[in-house]
């Protein structure tokens, strides 16, 4: 294989970089609720009473404590939360001309705002260091002179500041930092969009959007090299529009998810990358008698635009080009499919499809009882007309699928239920050492939606008695929400 060998840019004085440091004077709240078990909630508008910021919740009681919201921006919606517990990760962004993009920074104990910093563009994916050192942030416009544009951007968590970037922009003579494959259109900077890291963090994996000679093909980046004389970038061909990777226990295998059709492509698929080699895994499944993993190769999903890893079996959901609402009685006519692989034999365990509600699936969450919560945007609706029927239907893009062996509720083993409450899904959160999960659903992706609190015992909404006339709501909790993230052990 041709390899053209690129660069990778890093800017290194902080005191260059945009607007970051402290946010003590944006009027964050430095009040801690003094609560043991918590849930941040944001916010992301303005408007009577309400006010954006980070609502802390009460997650043992389902009860909002009479402390201010935290300031994290203009419009706060994602969060992450590091592995350690100690600071909550908020992006604040609409994607409009009038976005702030700004990226705060939030003491879990003080419940305050301890640094912020403006991105130089929209971001859907953050990851973190183990070690809760480092964010990863996907930008995929963020503008590079001379170049396409697209970063990486790396933030310092101790520091609160930018640590240096990820991309590609040429320069001659070429140095041996970037390297693609033949194939891709020389000195091309691709547009990262989702980011994955491993359990050890030895590798940041980036996924890019654009043609398909940049769409198909992953970025391996190598975090220790970073900031060294010989930082590296390798990028491995041999994908389908691939959107994020899991890791085998030992860091060795990479397994691609990609997104196929749905993303533009041809087919989604589960795929192997050996980081040893930094080589895709063959078209077929190839198992052997020993190593890790025993089987490697690639197996066909019927769509796959997120994944969640439980030991070894991964849940996978998305939505086909074509496919029937089979064994659901339902005005929408396509829906999505969940589909259930098994890593150590790289097989699908479903001998048919479970079909679950259509859109871009992004959210999954496996809660207490075996019950996995299903999460999309841009489904199909059924919104019943005022006053509603009878019986009315009322379907958005929430599922839930029972994956014990046992009925939970009216949802039979392996059934699916769709919950009748519409809107795009943007949060979902299950409660530790309690038999809930948290839901944000609503309007759409950039509105903002309702918290609702379901009863994994039962997959009907929970009845609060701080709430009683309002089955599944926190009472006081006014506002239109995005995400939701327990920070506490």
């Amino acid at each position: 294989m041709r390899k053209i060998l690129l660069s990778l840019m890093f800017i290194l004085p902080a005191s260059l970089w945009l607007s970051c440091g402290s946010s003590s004077s944006s009027g964050s709240s430095t009040q801690s609720s003094g609560l043991k078990f918590r849930a941040f909630i944001t916010n992301n508008v303005s408007a009577g009473t309400a006010t954006a910021g980070v609502y802390v919740v009460d997650a043992s009681k389902d009860v909002r404590p009479p402390v201010s919201p935290i300031s994290a921006g203009s419009t706060p919606g994602m969060m992450v939360v590091t592995p350690n517990r100690a600071e909550t990760l908020v992006f604040s962004g609409n994607g409009t001309q009038f976005s702030d993009n700004t990226f705060s920074i939030i003491g879990n104990a003080s419940e305050a705002n301890i640094a912020h910093l403006t991105l130089p563009g929209m971001t859907e994916s953050i990851v973190v260091s183990p070690d809760s050192s480092t964010a990863y942030v996907a930008v995929p416009n963020a503008f590079v002179v001379g170049q396409s544009p697209g970063i990486v951007e790396i933030i310092s968590l101790g520091s609160g500041t930018k640590a240096g970037e990820v991309s590609c922009p040429p320069v001659n003579p070429p140095s041996p930092v970037c390297i693609w494959p033949a194939g891709v259109p020389q000195g091309f900077n691709p547009p990262y969009h989702y980011v994955s890291i491993s359990n050890t963090g030895n590798r940041v994996l980036a996924f890019s959007e654009g043609p398909d000679s940049v769409a198909d093909v992953v970025a391996v980046i190598t975090p220790s090299s970073l900031g060294t004389s010989s930082p590296t970038v390798s990028f491995v061909p041999g994908f389908d529009h691939p959107v994020a990777a899991f890791f085998s226990s030992d860091d060795a295998t990479a397994y691609v998810l990609n997104c196929g059709r749905e993303c533009g492509g041809t087919q989604a698929s589960l795929q192997t990358l050996d980081l040893r080699t930094n080589t895709a895994g063959p078209s077929t499944v190839v198992c052997t008698s020993g190593g890790n993993p025993t089987c490697v190769g690639t197996v066909d999903l019927t769509a796959g635009t997120v994944g969640l890893l439980n030991g070894s079996t991964l849940f996978v959901a998305g939505t086909p080009s074509a496919q029937p609402c089979t064994g659901q009685t339902t005005a929408a006519t396509t829906c999505g499919t969940l589909s259930i692989v098994d890593l150590s034999t790289m097989t699908v365990t479903n001998t048919s499809p479970i079909v679950i509600t259509d859109g871009y699936h992004n959210r999954l969450a496996l809660g207490a009882n075996g019950q996995l919560f299903i999460g999309a945007h841009t489904c199909t609706e059924v919104i019943p007309p005022l006053p509603p029927p009878t019986g009315a239907e009322v379907r958005g893009c929430l599922s839930v699928y029972n994956t014990l062996s046992v009925a939970v509720g009216t949802v039979p083993a392996g059934g699916v239920l769709i919950p009748p409450a519409n809107g795009d899904v943007t949060g979902i959160q299950p409660i530790a050492t309690r038999q809930v999960v948290y839901v944000v659903q609503g309007q759409g992706v950039s509105l903002g939606g309702s918290l609702y609190i379901y009863d994994a015992t039962t997959d009907t909404l929970e009845h609060n008695p701080n709430d009683p006339n309002n089955p599944g709501q926190i009472n006081g909790l006014v506002g239109s929400f995005v995400d939701v993230k327990t920070v506490d052990f």
